[in-house]
């Protein structure tokens, strides 16, 4: 990996950035599943069990809004598949909370557990709370998940934390990685793949390998997870510019590209409608396997899509980014900078 330890760029002169319009660019369907108070009030009192979260840990869980987000980008689960998904976005956000702080050696320790509960979820008997969690939604996602969905889920999974250990090194040498870098280790740090394995469990699918490994669909997921991911980066951009983190696509572009905050904003939103715009024609060129492949292969892809638009929608509700102005915050795209913290 080429990679810089340089400062974050100065943005001392900048107060404010502008957010691209990526809700207009997205003209996908929002829809929402019927159970997602139901699935909100489980989940809550699953997480909370045994005083996993307290204080302000248990009033960030509120302002996420996780339930939503699941509503959103599974709208048409079932209930109880609903209720793992939900389990395991909330409990992928919440993962630093519920493990030591994910430094290099935290993060290397969790995943020993975490891995060990998915391939082992009936007979490893850690006792870290957060391989109890793993094993109590992922007992209940493989009564039902096809063998290749699960195995999706758990080499995705294990990408994840391969590649969150190599941020967890870059985050304490202050490293800046080049773009190209960044993209391939971002792919995984974000978590979508795990969670496109999901959406087989969710919707009852199950595609043969090969399809699901076909160079279109491979891409198709890949586009969606590159919109989420650098969307995220682009909303999440104050926060972590707060705290001093680079891993962000904006600091990674500024140091690239040689630009300024709101021009590594704006080359960050053009990539975000690239994105956007490679799903929609990877989606007009998908081939035909068959009837009743193709039935299932359009359910895929119509979740992948579920995840664009739903997370586009949800980042403005939720408190995570912009705390209680998100609605505001979407309709004038302008966002305040907060001042560096010592």
């Amino acid at each position: 990996m080429s990679a810089s330890t340089v400062q974050l760029p100065r943005i001392a002169s900048s107060t404010k950035i502008t957010l691209p319009d990526l809700v207009s660019h997205c003209d996908f369907e929002l829809r929402l599943n019927r159970h997602r108070k139901q699935i909100t009030r489980e989940t809550k009192r699953w997480l909370f069990k045994g005083g996993n979260l307290n204080g302000k840990k248990r009033d960030a869980f509120h302002g996420l809004k996780a339930g939503l987000l699941t509503a959103m980008t599974y709208p048409h689960a079932a209930y109880p598949q609903l209720r793992v998904c939900n389990d395991f976005l909330t409990y992928l956000f919440h993962l630093d909370n519920l493990s030591d702080d994910m430094d290099n050696r935290g993060t290397r320790s969790t995943a020993d557990v975490v891995l060990n509960s998915l391939y082992h979820p009936y007979s490893y008997r850690g006792s870290e709370r957060v391989g109890k969690m793993t094993r109590d939604y992922y007992k209940r996602m493989i009564l039902t998940a096809s063998p290749g969905a699960q195995q999706r889920f758990i080499e995705t999974f294990d990408f994840f934390f391969q590649s969150v250990t190599q941020q967890a090194t870059d985050r304490a040498k202050g490293v800046i990685p080049d773009l190209e870098s960044y993209i391939a280790l971002r792919r995984d740090t974000s978590g979508c793949k795990p969670c496109w394995a999901l959406i087989e469990y969710a919707n009852n699918l199950n595609i043969p390998d090969e399809v699901m490994e076909h160079p279109i669909i491979l891409s198709l997921g890949e586009a969606a997870n590159d919109l989420v991911t650098w969307s995220n980066d682009i909303f999440s951009y104050n926060v972590e510019q707060s705290k001093g983190d680079t891993h962000n696509m904006i600091p990674v572009v500024m140091n690239e590209e040689g630009l300024d905050l709101q021009s590594a904003v704006d080359f960050v939103g053009n990539m975000c409608r690239q994105s956007i715009d490679r799903f929609v024609e990877d989606r007009a060129n998908l081939p035909s396997w068959g009837p009743e492949i193709d039935k299932d292969v359009a359910v895929y892809v119509n979740g992948l899509a579920d995840w664009i638009v739903g997370s586009l929608h949800w980042s403005f509700e939720s408190e995570r980014y912009f705390g209680k102005t998100g609605r505001e915050v979407k309709a004038s795209r302008v966002v305040n900078l907060l001042p560096r913290r010592a």
